[in-house]
């Protein structure tokens, strides 16, 4: 092999080097660059958390008069809220709150009205809701239909437990049968509203419901939710999905 040879074969070897360094440079940009827009995403959307919790909570002021006079006038004395120790973010479990749409005790008459039901058991094993509820009070038949009874969850959003979009919070209860699904669905924070909210949640089955949320993950983006949001407000405006 003539010098001349060996000298073209080591500079395209050198250039190959080269385009390889480039490449690998321009991946490396291209990456930091995704990070930066996605930090930049998740800084706006905690923006948008904290702006909506606030006008949020200043509502809280004037429904949670007319809630309790309206209960009042029903002969229900009991406590305005509902607290609930719900899965958050990474498996860490938080203090839900609600406008309380339920008897007292209504967890003990579940319980027992699922004992006695069959069918009614059957319906809840698979869709963890009950659409002829017997637990739901008089006023809870209304603030549940027009989703007033998740408003007091913008103090959820305001103390960084929730966020206005992502998966519903689950019950630790429901661990259990989310089985391996469990681990990837906690890497979001849950949100008020979500993938299930705005798919009619009275009809999705819990499966379903687990697999939104494993999508919304692994495709979050911030015009997500905003269209999950105008499109909640749409469901809660026409009174759908909800019970």
């Amino acid at each position: 092999m003539s010098a001349n040879s060996s000298e073209q074969f080591a500079y395209v070897e050198n250039v190959g080097n080269i385009e390889e360094k480039f490449e690998y440079k321009s991946i490396a940009k291209a990456n930091n660059k995704a990070k930066v827009l996605l930090y930049i995403e998740k800084a706006l959307k905690r923006f948008i958390d904290i702006i909506g919790s606030i006008v949020g909570i200043i509502l809280l002021i004037p429904l949670s008069i007319g809630i309790k006079i309206a209960n009042i006038k029903a002969k229900d004395y009991g406590p305005l809220f509902y607290k609930q120790k719900r899965i958050g973010k990474n498996g860490k479990e938080f203090t839900l709150y609600k406008y309380r749409s339920m008897v007292i005790g209504a967890d003990e008459k579940l319980s027992k009205y699922l004992e006695e039901n069959a069918e009614a058991r059957e319906e809840y094993s698979t869709y963890k809701k009950l659409k002829d509820d017997p637990r739901i009070t008089k006023v809870g038949h209304f603030i549940r239909s027009t989703s007033i009874d998740e408003f007091p969850q913008f103090i959820n959003v305001l103390k960084g437990d929730m966020s206005l979009v992502g998966p519903r919070p689950y019950l630790p209860i429901e661990k259990k049968d989310m089985g391996r699904l469990y681990h990837t669905i906690v890497q979001s924070k849950p949100g008020v509203t979500g993938m299930w909210q705005v798919s009619g949640r009275s009809e999705i089955t819990f499966e379903d419901r687990m697999n939104m949320d494993i999508e919304y993950y692994y495709n979050w983006s911030l015009k997500t939710d905003i269209k999950l949001l105008f499109k909640t407000i749409k469901k809660v405006i026409l009174r759908e999905g909800a019970i």
